[in-house]
């Protein structure tokens, strides 16, 4: 995840009239040519779009996240916010919206990598963990098996 595609920037109020809803297979290219064109990975979207929110607006998708669920934790991935849509709050509400989602999978802590975004998730409740700490069954996402480099931070929130 990189630190831009959901940084606030400046007092700007909240995206209201982007809508989130669940992804649905309609939302694949949209979602993936949003990851590409912000630099993120693409591998394992298709397998995990079940549990993706993504935002739209005027018909567009402009923002997803994803979770893939292993057990009782989950990985929070593919946090993105089109370039137009930043700074607006967009990215919190996803952010928010798939923490919600977690807690209904019964996931008791959602985990995450990220290479640029360790100073936004602590907001959300989100602190860094050693990759030794991070459960076995995560090991089976694209993501740890080598879509995120090893310098990748990992970030864990327990979910209450």
């Amino acid at each position: 995840m990189r630190a831009g595609l959901l940084s606030v920037r400046g007092a700007s109020e909240p995206t209201a009239a982007a809508k989130l809803r669940p992804a649905n297979a309609a939302d694949l290219v949209s979602v993936e040519q949003l990851l590409e064109e912000n630099g993120l990975p693409r591998d394992g979207v298709r397998e995990a779009l079940d549990d993706f929110i993504v935002a739209e607006l005027g018909g567009q998708v402009v923002g997803a996240i994803g979770l893939e669920v292993y057990g009782n934790c989950a990985l929070l991935r593919s946090a993105v916010v089109k370039d137009t849509e930043r700074g607006t709050g967009l990215g919190a509400r996803l952010v928010d919206g798939i923490l919600e989602r977690a807690g209904g999978h019964s996931v008791q802590s959602v985990y995450l990598l990220t290479t640029t975004a360790e100073d936004y998730f602590p907001r959300f409740g989100f602190a860094p963990t050693a990759r030794d700490e991070v459960p076995s069954q995560l090991n089976q996402s694209v993501e740890f098996r080598g879509a995120c480099p090893d310098t990748a931070v990992v970030m864990v929130r327990a979910i209450v």
